[in-house]
């Protein structure tokens, strides 16, 4: 991609109307414009940050076992009485339609899920069965002031599980917890398992919370075991002996990327799903969901990986391989080259072409944040400069060697 012909362009200003680190970077660098408060249009490069979490996700969730659907995001009044939610999540976004029919945009999916698989998953045979889409959400959030870590439409991906026994279902939940380890690591961030409650859904939950003074959550830790709770639930004050290691507990903030959940039968019930056991008796189908937002965890790399310049995006995420920036317009020639070169090799490139001065170009580099800056200019002489966003690592390599410095970065 040619930088000239790039869309978006960088702002030396932060917005105005944002608070939040997230934003404001995004904005900044290019990555989103802002329509109105919680919704955001993803720009050239923020779409392809954003789409590497999803198939990040996706990876993990098709080893789980897991189908990939799609369900309606416009969905009837009628299913979100029959759970009882019309009523009770108060976020949830309500339309009238023609004839004065009632509908409700999807804020989550327990209610489209059930009676879904409720008609392919009737018998032993069909259980367990996991199916989960990746699909923007709606909630009416009256506090949508935090960028793209709290917003009225954001993307979410939704996994849920139906199970014959107890047993079963604590077998996945474990899985599925492994697997949502492995997509934040994946991403470059440090999750933590927390207690909290389950709110509408359940009695309790398990979030997935990365520690950050940023954060919008409280939670309480012990830092010498693994105990961690939301305040929501938990009674202990700072400084008081942690229950599991006997350690002083502290309060912190962190930022909720991820929450699973054990509904049980509470859906199951309400859209009367049983299977049929093999004695031909009805039993009750047990189910589990879990939730993680991509545009979440979006927001929470971009609060979490940073610096004054900017933004320094792990290398899973980075919008392309490689920032290469012309800095000496009389070695367009072998930069141009080099180009092509990359690209013929598998490689995603921005290249700055544009006519602004070095410094201008190094600015907007650093501001962006690509893993891998790749500079052609006087004080390389005929070799080309690299540099790494995170400060790991910089020097110089020759024309031809450039291709084998990528091939140690990704994995092809």
């Amino acid at each position: 991609m040619l930088q000239s012909k790039l869309l978006s362009k960088t702002l030396r200003e932060s917005p105005k109307d944002e608070v939040s680190q997230n934003a404001i970077l995004l904005t900044r660098a290019g990555y989103v414009d802002k329509l109105m408060a919680g919704v955001y249009s993803y720009l050239p490069l923020g779409l392809r940050v954003l789409n590497k979490i999803k198939q990040i996700i996706r990876q993990e969730m098709n080893a789980l076992g897991a189908q990939e659907i799609l369900m309606p995001a416009l969905t009837p009044k009628e299913i979100w009485v029959k759970s009882g939610n019309w009523s009770k999540i108060d976020v949830l976004f309500k339309l009238k339609g023609s004839g004065d029919k009632d509908y409700a945009l999807g804020a989550t999916h327990e209610e489209v899920v059930t009676p879904l698989v409720k008609k392919f998953a009737a018998s032993y045979r069909d259980l367990p069965a996991a199916v989960y889409q990746i699909q923007d959400k709606f909630r009416d959030e009256p506090r949508a002031k935090s960028g793209l870590l709290r917003g009225r439409e954001f993307s979410m991906k939704d996994l849920y599980s139906f199970h014959a026994s107890e047993t079963d279902l604590e077998e996945f939940y474990q899985k599925a917890m492994q697997a949502y380890f492995n997509v934040f690591t994946r991403c470059g961030l440090k999750a933590r398992l927390v207690e909290a409650s389950g709110g509408t859904f359940s009695k309790y939950s398990h979030e997935f919370q990365v520690l950050t003074e940023s954060g919008e959550d409280n939670i309480v830790v012990c830092n010498q075991c693994d105990f961690a709770q939301n305040t929501e639930i938990c009674s202990l004050k700072v400084g008081v002996p942690c229950p599991k290691c006997g350690q002083g507990v502290q309060l912190v903030k962190a930022i909720e990327v991820g929450n699973i959940f054990k509904l049980m039968t509470k859906f199951t019930k309400a859209f009367d799903y049983q299977y049929v056991d093999e004695g031909g008796k009805r039993q009750p189908v047990l189910m589990g969901c879990y939730g993680i937002g991509p545009s979440r965890i979006m927001g929470a790399v971009a609060e979490i990986c940073q610096d004054a310049k900017g933004l320094i995006w792990p290398a899973a995420l980075t919008p392309f391989h490689a920032h290469l920036l012309l800095l000496d317009a009389s070695k367009k020639k072998q930069a141009d080259q080099l180009y092509q070169d990359l690209i013929a090799a598998g490689y995603d490139l921005l290249y700055d072409d544009r006519l602004e001065s070095a410094g201008f170009k190094l600015k907007d580099a650093d501001l962006i944040g690509i893993n891998i800056q790749l500079i052609v200019g006087e004080k390389a002489g005929d070799q080309v400069e690299y540099r790494f966003r995170n400060d790991s690592a910089k020097g110089k390599a020759d024309f031809n060697q450039v291709v084998k410095l990528l091939e140690k970065e990704y994995v092809q």
